[in-house]
């Protein structure tokens, strides 16, 4: 994942530029939203005298976390959501580690408290990133190297409490990328179960991007699906449409999603969705299993209010 934090860049697993002419998500979300909210305010005393009526809820289960020296030491309120599987982008990025002992220089000036993260309710499942450099293009080309300090960093990561349910490589796929042959190889030196992100910039289509995945992936490889309604590169339903093909295709133990929790800023870099522009996409995606991007950039503690407010919860 290249998915910067707020800068002029794409806060995304890779770097691409919106698709002219698609249509954004947030006024399709906002009638959405305004209907949620009244039925839940409409629906609150009854919750609280102990009715059985209550707001349907929406389920979130996950977050991405992409360490940088802005969020080192992750804090927020994100369970109240129901999040309980946390996403690492990555342990080293750039050749800098966020772990010690695996090799590599230290991120300056302090690392992650790893054993406060894993007590987090938000982080009771890790899916723990491996070793990437920001930017794409040098990412895929580095494989090797980027393959060799990964294995360090499982080795180094072993000490602590985080139960780690999966392993992350932050080498992005979309169809348009021509990889190494050894690609295929490489993957299979990473410790399993191994997840990677992909995308499709150019919308090449599901097909396109299915044919890349059956090609190039081993078998055991699960994939994120980077939902690009961040970007306004698709809308929430034509995201769905991709999942359902992935799935129909590689079954639903290999598909997950992530939801871009960010849209573009007047004047550039990007800012956190709305909550009438973030419930669209969880709503398309109740049948999968959730990440939201990212949880210490975008999901805000205003953003968390008001998407609790809408239904979003523990199921």
């Amino acid at each position: 994942m290249t998915m910067l934090g707020p800068s002029p860049k794409a806060p995304r697993l890779h770097e691409r530029m919106p698709v002219a002419g698609m249509p954004s998500a947030p006024s399709a979300g906002a009638s959405f939203w305004t209907r949620r909210r009244l039925l839940g305010a409409a629906l609150l005393p009854w919750s609280a005298s102990g009715s059985a009526w209550s707001a349907p809820a929406l389920r979130l289960g996950g977050m991405v976390w992409q360490p940088s020296r802005r969020t080192v030491l992750p804090r927020g309120d994100w369970a109240r959501l129901g999040i309980r599987s946390l996403l690492v982008q990555w342990t080293a990025v750039d050749n800098l580690s966020f772990m010690a002992d695996a090799g590599l220089p230290l991120q300056q000036p302090q690392l992650p408290d790893w054993d406060r993260i894993a007590r987090e309710p938000w982080a009771q499942e890790v899916i723990l990133g491996l070793a990437g450099l920001h930017a794409e293009a040098a990412a895929r080309g580095a494989l090797p190297a980027l393959v060799e300090q990964s294995r360090a960093l499982c080795l180094a990561a072993a000490p602590w409490p985080l139960r780690v349910r999966g392993w992350y490589f932050p080498v992005e796929i979309d169809p348009g990328w021509q990889p190494p042959p050894e690609l295929p190889e490489l993957l299979n030196q990473l410790p399993r179960p191994l997840w990677v992100s992909a995308y499709d910039s150019a919308n090449l289509g599901p097909r396109a991007l299915l044919a890349w995945i059956e090609r190039w992936l081993p078998t055991h490889v699960g994939v994120l699906f980077q939902d690009g309604v961040g970007v306004h590169a698709r809308v929430p339903s034509v995201a769905r449409d991709y999942l359902r093909q992935l799935t129909a295709r590689l079954g639903r133990a290999r598909v997950q999603v992530i939801a871009e929790a960010f849209r573009p800023a007047p004047g550039g870099g990007f800012r956190s969705a709305t909550a009438a522009e973030f419930l669209p996409q969880l709503e398309a995606y109740q049948d999968w299993s959730i990440f939201a991007f990212d949880g210490p950039h975008y999901l805000s503690t205003e953003l968390v209010q008001d998407l609790v407010a809408a239904g979003v919860g523990p199921h």
